[in-house]
């Protein structure tokens, strides 16, 4: 069993920053892989980026390349989404998922923090 805890998230003006962070415990090996889904009002929740934790493998939406970029503190079993250049398009609830490979985490199976709320106006 995995628990995450995020923070982070918040509202902020078109072309600001805001940064997430999620805190894993409990079973590292059910937390290989964490990253970050959004869902937008009236939208399906979506992948935005993900990592492997103690590897330099990192997953990105398209929407998001070039402006998010995730980070780990592996030693915590944590990760972090550095949003820049923020868009309206961006506003969603932000739900840390953690996963033990990059498949079952794509494909929803794994564990779901409580979720954050970015703002972009």
């Amino acid at each position: 069993h995995v628990q995450l805890v995020e923070s982070g998230g918040g509202s902020v003006q078109a072309g600001g920053s805001l940064k997430l962070s999620c805190a894993a415990s409990g079973s590292t090996a059910d937390s290989k892989f964490m990253g970050w889904f959004r869902q937008a009002p009236g939208k399906e929740r979506e992948p935005v980026a993900g990592i492997y934790i103690g590897a330099a493998i990192t997953q990105y939406a398209d929407s998001v390349k070039g402006r998010f970029t995730i980070s780990q503190d592996a030693a915590k079993n944590t990760v972090y989404l550095q949003m820049n250049s923020l868009k309206l398009e961006d506003t969603a609830m932000y739900y840390c998922a953690a996963a033990r490979t990059l498949t079952d985490w794509a494909r929803s199976r794994g564990y779901w923090g409580q979720g954050t709320q970015v703002t972009v106006s």
